[in-house]
């Protein structure tokens, strides 16, 4: 885990995919798109069809390794809003057992927007804890602290002369407006857009500087996307 700064509050990179805030007490996690391999498979396109157990067993690393005592995800939590009833029944326990032993909020996004099945965890279209706005897209123009989801956000990093894409989180600061943030996503089967798109920071304005922010060696790094003028 790496520590970094938003809205005047200490929070916590977990593993880069996954944001926990101490204070309380919560893991944030955004786009597990659960069952998307089985959506394919209806299409004929055959994946390996245990994306869902090892999103879970993520989640449930995450919460080991923070003592998190609530989930709160940021939306698109199933690919689509028949997936719940696709969970196979290993699944189905192991997210079961995580609902009934957290207090667990899914944040509906526009790939489940009607779920059908909360399997013991609550529904909500999105939230306000202390201030900060917890919803599955960012809206341009918001004033408050936001975190949020969706864009999948990834960049591009050049280790030991190798080009590799990871995961990372989107940070947005303005002098005028609250600090807002795109979480990277969390599900085992998620591609990914550029963290640097005109769709994300368009997402994000308006904005003083946008960075790319994710772990390496233990420590936070910050790769700048946007810097407007001064």
């Amino acid at each position: 885990m790496v520590p970094v700064s938003f809205a005047n509050q200490e929070m916590w990179l977990v593993d880069g995919r996954a944001l926990y805030w101490p204070r309380e007490q919560a893991l944030l996690v955004a786009d597990l798109h659960l069952e998307k391999a089985s959506w394919y498979a209806r299409s004929g396109q055959m994946l390996p069809p245990y994306d869902s157990r090892e999103t879970l067993e993520r989640v449930a690393d995450a919460v080991k390794q923070t003592g998190a005592r609530r989930v709160i995800t940021l939306g698109d939590n199933f690919h689509d809003e028949e997936g719940t009833s696709r969970l196979d029944p290993y699944a189905a326990g192991m997210l079961e057992g995580l609902t009934r032993a957290l207090d667990w909020v899914w944040i509906t996004g526009n790939h489940d927007e009607h779920m059908h099945r909360a399997f013991g965890g609550e529904l909500a279209q999105e939230l306000e804890i202390g201030g900060i706005i917890l919803r599955h897209i960012a809206q341009a123009g918001e004033t408050r602290p936001e975190l949020s989801g969706h864009f999948h956000p990834k960049v591009r990093v050049n280790i030991r002369n190798r080009h590799i894409s990871r995961p990372c989180g989107v940070l947005s600061r303005s002098a005028g407006n609250g600090d807002r943030m795109i979480l990277p996503a969390f599900g085992a089967l998620t591609g990914g857009m550029d963290a640097g798109a005109p769709e994300i920071r368009a997402a994000l304005s308006p904005a003083s500087a946008i960075d790319a922010v994710l772990p390496a060696k233990g420590k936070l790094v910050q790769l700048p996307l946007f810097r407007a003028a001064a």
